[in-house]
């Protein structure tokens, strides 16, 4: 685990003295608030920060680096989400969004020096799934109505229905269970993976494992996205 003087020297190095003041006057607080809360705050605040600003300088003629990558993201998780959901797709674009977004860029924190990759700690995955989870279920609850979803969990024969109930609730708990494992073990496996090697190979490692990192913090961020919009699809869809 980072100890708050690791976290405060790299967010000097990366931000200023601000950030590691901040740091330094809150190395009372728990453990667990040091290491994972902070550079989750830090990319919630960075995402808002960049959302006001493309919003304030929104220009069809002349769009900002800035506009260009939102249009961009937005373009790429509107494509998958119209694949998966389908018509009415728009409303579930924003959360999915942020969630791509969210789970990127904490991934991306490995990368830094000293930084412990937050979604290596199997807490922050398991929040993000269990967001996702009550999400897709509001939504299911919204569309089909308490009875009617309800009833989604039975299965389309009635006299199986006692069986399929609650296989299906046990199947849909454990998706909660696999987001967040397979975000956490990929996660962790890439940054001791990272470690060990720049351990044992100092001067080879750097660009050949950050690459690598880089790579699978991507394509886990995709898969997340992914997985929770097949799972807002199948619990707003009709067809069961």
């Amino acid at each position: 685990m980072l100890d708050s003087s690791v976290l405060s020297t790299a967010m000097h190095h990366l931000t200023g003295n601000a950030p590691a003041l901040m740091l330094q006057s809150t190395s009372s607080l728990p453990v667990w608030f040091d290491t994972k809360f902070k550079w989750q705050l830090l990319v919630v605040l960075g995402l808002i920060t960049i959302f006001a600003i493309v919003r304030m300088s929104l220009s069809v003629e002349r769009p900002s680096a800035a506009q260009q990558v939102v249009e961009l993201v937005h373009g790429f998780v509107g494509g998958q989400c119209n694949e998966v959901i389908g018509h009415g797709y728009e409303r579930y674009q924003g959360f999915i969004t942020c969630i791509f977004l969210y789970v990127l860029l904490n991934n991306f924190l490995g990368l830094l020096p000293h930084v412990e990759t937050p979604t290596s700690i199997s807490v922050v995955p398991l929040g993000v799934a269990l967001i996702s989870f009550v999400y897709y279920n509001m939504h299911g609850l919204r569309v089909h109505g308490p009875i009617g979803y309800l009833k989604t969990f039975a299965g389309p024969v009635w006299w199986i229905a006692w069986l399929l109930f609650p296989v299906e609730v046990i199947s849909h708990l454990a998706r909660v269970m696999s987001l967040t494992i397979r975000l956490y073990a990929n996660m962790l496996a890439s940054d001791l993976l990272t470690l060990i090697c720049f351990s044992m190979l100092p001067i080879i490692a750097p660009t050949a494992f950050l690459g690598l990192h880089f790579l699978v913090a991507i394509i886990q961020a995709y898969v997340f996205m992914l997985l929770s919009t097949i799972y807002v699809a199948m619990a707003i869809s009709h067809e069961h």
